[in-house]
């Protein structure tokens, strides 16, 4: 089933939170584990992703460093504390959020 934009917009920045919760990643790798856990259901593209990535990172939400890796440069991204606050507060929001829709829709 595909999903709206109107919906993948509004959770983006915590879906790309949630995945550098646990791990550095660089862009592409965010795409993809993103793919990964939702089961293809989510699907990012670059013009999609980048904005998100470098505002979260001029607001001090992520730190961004450079790393060679076979000969290739790639930007990785690391959630700071203040990222990580920003995650916790955005994943009660969500809880909120889809606890009413279902109860609106009958689900719950």
């Amino acid at each position: 089933m595909k999903i709206s934009k109107e919906l993948i917009k509004g959770s983006s920045t915590i879906l790309v939170l949630s995945v550098l919760e646990n791990e550095d990643l660089y862009g592409y790798k965010i795409v993809k584990e993103i793919e990964k856990l939702s089961e293809n259901v989510f699907s990012m593209n670059e013009g999609t992703l980048y904005p998100i990535l470098h505002s979260l990172e001029s607001e001090d939400y992520l730190l961004a460093y450079w790393e060679e890796y076979e000969g290739r440069k790639r930007k990785y991204y690391h959630i700071t504390s203040k990222g990580k606050m920003l995650l916790k507060s955005k994943k009660e929001e969500w809880k909120t959020y889809s606890v009413a829709v279902n109860k609106v829709l009958n689900f719950a």
